[in-house]
Parts: C-alpha cells; sequence; structure tokens
C-alpha cells in the first residue's frame, strides 16, 4: 500500500509540473508579448485629464497582459504638427511594432508614418480616415461615450430637481453650462448626449455652451465656466481638459460633472460624477492583433457593454438621492439595447422631429454631408465609423459663441 501511495504522489507532482511548468518558463504567447515594444503619443501630459485618462489605460492594459512598464515608449506633449510624425518615427527606431496616438490632429502625421513603416501598426483615437485611406497598418478606434455621457446627464438632471425641489431653482431657471472645445461633431455629440440624459428626467431644463478653442487651457475653461456661472447657469459640465472648470465650480460652490476621471480632489463639494472611455481594453486588443499577427480593425468602437465607457464612483456627498439606481438603470437599459441616445422622438431640431439626416462620415476636404444616419427613429451614431458625427443643434441648447470649428 505504502507503495502504491508513493506511486500516486510521484505521478501526481509530475503532472503538476506538467500542468503548470516549473515557474521560470512562459507559453509562446507569453513570450510574444514580452518581446513586443507599444509607442503611445499623447498631446499633454497627466496634467490633462484627457492624456492622463490614455496613460493610465496604456499601463493597466500592460499590467492586464503581464508586460513591463519598460515595453512602452511615451511621448507627452507632442503637438498636432510635424513633431507626432517625428515622434512615430522615433517608436519605430525604438522598436515598436505599434504605435497609438490620442488626438485628433495626429491622424495626418500618423497616416504618414503608416504609408512609410508598413511593417509597423499605427492606431489612432477619435479619427475619421481609417476606413477611407485604406492603408492595412493604420486604423481608428473611438468608443460610445455618448452613452456615459447621457448617463452622467441623468445625474445632473436629478441634481436639478433636488434644487428645484429643495426651493433652490425654479424649473424655468434649470439652466446647465457646459464648456466645450471646439464645435466639432465629437464635442457636439457629448455636450448633447449629455443634456438629453439631463432632459430625460428633467424635462425644464436648458442648456449654454461656450466654447475655448483649445482642447487644454485652463485659464479660458476657468473664465468660460465663471462666465456661464455668472449669466446663471446653475450646474456646470465640460468637454476640456483642465481642471479650470472644476476649479470655478468649487470656488462658485455650483455642482460640476465632469469628464475623463474624476475631479474630487479639486472639487469635494461640487463634484458629483464623471464618464470616461476606460482604453485599456482597445490597447489589450490593439497589443493582441499585432502579436497574433492579425489585422486591427479599421474602426474600432468600444461600448459600455464591452467595458470600455464607464461611470465612475459618484459623489454622495453632493449627487441627489437615488442618483446611482438611475444610473445604474440606464447601464443596464444600454447593455440590453433599449436605450438609445439619439431617440429621435426625445428631441427636436427647429420645433421639428429629425426624419432624416445626412452626416459627414467619409471625411473629405469640402466636409460634404455623404451618409444618411438616421433610421428607424434612431440617429445611428458611430455605426459608420468610430468617431462621432452627430453634428446637429438640438432645440434646448444655446450656442453663446460659434469661433471655434
Amino acid at each position: 500500500m505504502k507503495k502504491i501511495l508513493c506511486a500516486i504522489l510521484a505521478i501526481a507532482m509530475i503532472l503538476s509540473l506538467v500542468a503548470c511548468g516549473s515557474g521560470e518558463t512562459t507559453s509562446t504567447s507569453d513570450s510574444k508579448l514580452l518581446d513586443i515594444k507599444v509607442g503611445l503619443i499623447t498631446l499633454h501630459d497627466d496634467s490633462s485629464t484627457y492624456d492622463k485618462n490614455f496613460i493610465d489605460g496604456m499601463y493597466r492594459a500592460l499590467e492586464n497582459l503581464g508586460m513591463k512598464k519598460e515595453q512602452l515608449v511615451l511621448y507627452t506633449g507632442v503637438d498636432e504638427s510635424e513633431d507626432c510624425y517625428n515622434k512615430a518615427k522615433e517608436c519605430v527606431n525604438q522598436g515598436c511594432q505599434v504605435v497609438f496616438a490620442d488626438s485628433f490632429g495626429h491622424e495626418d502625421y500618423m497616416i504618414q508614418a503608416a504609408t512609410e513603416f508598413k511593417d509597423v501598426k499605427f492606431c489612432h483615437a477619435t479619427g475619421t480616415k481609417a476606413h477611407t485611406v485604406n492603408l492595412d497598418n493604420f486604423s481608428n478606434a473611438f468608443a460610445s461615450i455618448y452613452e456615459g455621457r447621457y448617463a452622467a446627464g441623468i445625474a445632473a438632471g436629478m441634481k436639478l430637481n433636488e434644487m428645484i425641489e429643495a426651493g433652490k431653482i425654479t424649473e424655468d431657471k434649470a439652466l446647465m453650462g457646459y464648456v466645450g472645445a471646439y464645435t466639432y461633431a465629437e464635442v457636439m455629440s457629448g455636450y448633447s448626449s449629455f443634456y438629453l440624459g439631463a432632459k430625460s428626467v428633467c424635462p425644464s431644463v436648458k442648456m449654454n455652451v461656450k466654447f475655448t478653442g483649445s482642447w487644454y487651457d485652463y485659464d479660458k475653461e476657468k473664465a468660460a465656466a465663471e462666465s456661464l456661472i455668472s449669466s446663471g447657469c446653475v450646474l456646470i459640465s465640460q468637454h476640456a481638459d483642465s481642471y479650470g472648470a472644476p476649479e470655478a465650480c468649487e470656488a462658485a460652490g455650483v455642482p460640476n460633472v465632469s469628464y475623463n476621471g474624476s475631479t474630487k480632489d479639486v472639487g469635494p463639494n461640487t463634484y458629483i460624477v464623471s464618464s470616461k472611455i476606460d482604453w485599456a481594453p482597445y490597447y489589450e486588443y490593439m497589443i493582441n492583433c499585432t502579436v497574433e499577427g492579425k489585422t486591427i480593425d479599421k474602426d474600432w468602437t468600444g461600448t459600455i457593454k464591452s467595458g470600455s465607457v464607464k461611470l465612475l464612483e459618484i459623489n454622495d456627498a453632493v449627487a441627489a438621492k437615488g442618483t446611482q439606481d438611475a444610473i445604474d438603470k440606464a447601464i443596464e437599459e444600454f447593455k440590453a439595447g433599449t436605450l438609445k441616445v439619439f431617440d429621435t422622438s426625445t428631441f427636436t431640431v427647429g420645433g421639428k422631429k429629425l426624419e432624416s439626416y445626412k452626416a459627414d462620415v467619409d471625411s473629405d476636404e469640402k466636409f460634404e454631408k455623404d451618409t444618411e444616419v438616421v433610421k428607424d427613429g434612431v440617429f445611428e451614431e458611430s455605426k459608420y465609423r468610430s468617431a462621432p458625427y452627430f453634428d446637429v443643434e438640438i432645440d434646448g441648447i444655446t450656442l453663446l459663441d460659434r469661433n471655434y470649428g
């Protein structure tokens, strides 16, 4: 019996070693992941909430894949100029097999690099040209952040309702302010979805928008928020990348819904919630495709369902009661496909329902409207390319300036 037991233990030990390895070797896939280098080019550094979100997402992706930080070649503060091409070239020279850039104006320079270095994959966020330039090694990526904006808008609308019920404002004074960078579709899609989320719970809400003409300008963003507040806006959100607007809200005691990351540290008494794109799932997909020699989708779009669009933890000290439950309900409806942000029955344009709309999907120099995007009563955002193309000026939103396009 003792001999049999020893034999069984010996066999078990052998099987364990076969299954787990010695701890000093990796699988072929793991080995390839440890050999790869990845380039990341960002417009600003981590003082920008936008760029910090991309940088943090990359480090999470590397960790999730068991890769080392040293496998990342990171360039921050890269202008939307020839400097982007130069940094992409430097990434290639340092051995990167895939390079990612995070700003809209980087696209043409990434295409230039992709044309020259055909053995390297180049990926770009918020771009519009991958599906038309026809390069096997160039791809665009974005996410349905309008879902997250809508859910964040629900939190804003509930805060307005709380203020109305408390007698702080009347229904006709439910005016939100929004600090936007440019009059690009990406910004317009974002503020429109935020407004529609608020309107879904606070029907009397209206919104004013001011543009800064910059993705990141602390002084301009703070001044825009202050101007909106002084003109009667009782809640502020933004598509701008500094802490200017949140700090203006904290100083004035005005509730704030942020973007790309929590601003609770600078606005503990005013910050409600933030939506953001989690770029880690895309980075992991991008890196795995590179390792496995697979083609990366020309237009990759993440969603709430795929874990690419997220709502951050709400600030219970500021948010209205029941906000988390309302957000959770909306998220489940997005996952089930039953909630459509741009349902044309929920908004009007010039007092009329939007029955048809041609969007500029296949971007060209003439900015021609080329694709019908309204179908079955829904404006189909992100269906025909990953980058937003919702640029409709809907009723209830007033643009205070149009100087930045």
